[in-house]
């Protein structure tokens, strides 16, 4: 959620940076701000009134002391008429701030000033890629075949006991998934984060605190008997640990969590295998940053998300997203992409993304400056990384005619070289 005081003094700018998201509802701007000016006078009002109390209540005392009731008596009925008047001013102040926040929420986040115009995922820029685009051999199989063949995964079977998009892993397919959860954790606390297993399901106000609510309530499963929502990342539990918080930075998390995704819409050729499905596991990083420093942690995140893509012997490509490609939260987000070698179509398998204020807004995660003023810190994210479309890739980038081989920086940890 913006800041109210940084839409006050920056209206026009923050309108025309909207309009890279292709934001249409830019009346909302002018909205928050009329509607914060009532606030503001309203609170001015209040304020005024309490001084005058406190004013009265000394007054009170001292006519007591000087032995004069009755002008004590009269300063009381004053005192009462001016504790009503407040009343009215504190319930027209909590409907004021009530009618400011469901503006606020329908607001985006303002992308960074390096994002570049465009609608759809084809409008992403392309920042880099690295890495040879596999030959594969003659016969060569996508990866829903390759389970089929070496009893990897079973689709039909999570259909039969779930539904469609609801995985069931076997074998040495079961043992691939525990293996990369391993070196995907195992990596990151080699660099500083701190590993946590959260829970797996979150309450409503954890939801919009991260701004799952009330931008992405369709794309997630929910419990109405408890008010509770299954995790669509572990970005959502994580990131409320340091919720109403004053923190010390930075603060590194990383954290594994299955993920639940409703994927409403989703159907076609795209979809197939472990393209996309409603339950995949994932691991997550997750910084709270300083304000100055919140851009070059995200590059350092990216660095950290490459470098596991390099180990696992794959080509990948790294995209700037374009206004109309972005989450609702983000400021900013790089896309990382691996190829498939079977489907000769680009997966993407992580987004790490610089939200700067817009979750600590709604979090109220602060920090101690070096004039100790207390700020909103910034919020990062990213996965490192999401299993299924890696998992895919693997098996199809790296299949031969006798098997698939494991890239050595795996072997450790799946206790085999080879699937056959």
């Amino acid at each position: 959620m913006l800041e109210i005081a940084v839409i006050r003094n920056n209206a026009e700018d923050i309108k025309a940076r909207l309009a890279v998201k292709n934001f249409k509802e830019l009346n909302l701007i002018d909205e928050a701000v009329v509607v914060d000016e009532k606030r503001r006078s309203l609170q001015k009002l209040l304020d005024d009134n309490l001084n005058k109390q406190n004013t009265i209540a000394k007054e009170i005392g001292d006519l007591f002391k000087q032995g004069k009731k009755d002008e004590a008596d009269k300063r009381k009925s004053d005192s009462a008429t001016l504790k009503e008047e407040a009343k009215q001013y504190e319930s027209g102040l909590a409907k004021i701030e009530d009618d400011l926040k469901s503006i606020l929420v329908r607001v985006p986040n303002t992308p960074h000033k390096s994002v570049p115009l465009g609608k759809t995922p084809e409008e992403n820029e392309v920042i880099k890629q690295v890495g040879e685009i596999p030959v594969l051999h003659e016969g060569a199989l996508a990866h829903w075949d390759i389970a089929k063949k070496y009893d990897l995964f079973d689709l039909e079977l999570g259909v039969k006991i779930t539904g469609a998009g609801f995985p069931v892993y076997k074998g040495k397919g079961a043992k691939l998934q525990r293996a990369l959860v391993s070196f995907f954790l195992d990596n990151a606390v080699e660099v500083g984060y701190l590993e946590v297993i959260p829970p797996h399901m979150v309450n409503e106000t954890s939801a919009f605190a991260t701004g799952q609510l009330p931008d992405k309530e369709g794309q997630m499963y929910a419990i109405p008997l408890d008010g509770f929502y299954m995790i669509p990342t572990a970005e959502v539990p994580v990131t409320n640990i340091v919720r109403d918080e004053i923190v010390e930075l930075p603060v590194k998390f990383a954290a594994y969590s299955p993920c639940f995704r409703r994927e409403a819409g989703s159907y076609g050729k795209d979809v197939r295998g472990l393209n996309r499905v409603h339950q995949f596991e994932k691991v997550e990083i997750v910084q709270v940053a300083h304000p100055d420093k919140s851009y070059e942690v995200l590059e350092e995140m990216a660095k950290h998300v490459e470098g596991l893509l390099q180990k696992l012997e794959l080509p990948y490509r790294i995209l700037r997203l374009c206004g109309g490609d972005m989450s609702f939260a983000s400021a900013l987000t790089y896309d990382f992409e691996v190829y498939s070698a079977a489907q000769k179509r680009w997966l993407e398998v992580s987004s790490v993304s610089n939200f700067e204020t817009f979750q600590s807004n709604r979090l109220k995660v602060r920090f101690r400056d070096e004039n100790k003023k207390i700020r909103l810190a910034h919020t990062l994210n990213g996965s490192a990384l999401a299993l299924p479309r890696i998992v895919a890739s693997l098996l199809e980038n790296h299949q031969a005619a006798d098997g698939i081989n494991i890239p050595k920086a795996l072997q450790g940890y799946t206790g085999f070289e080879k699937i056959s």
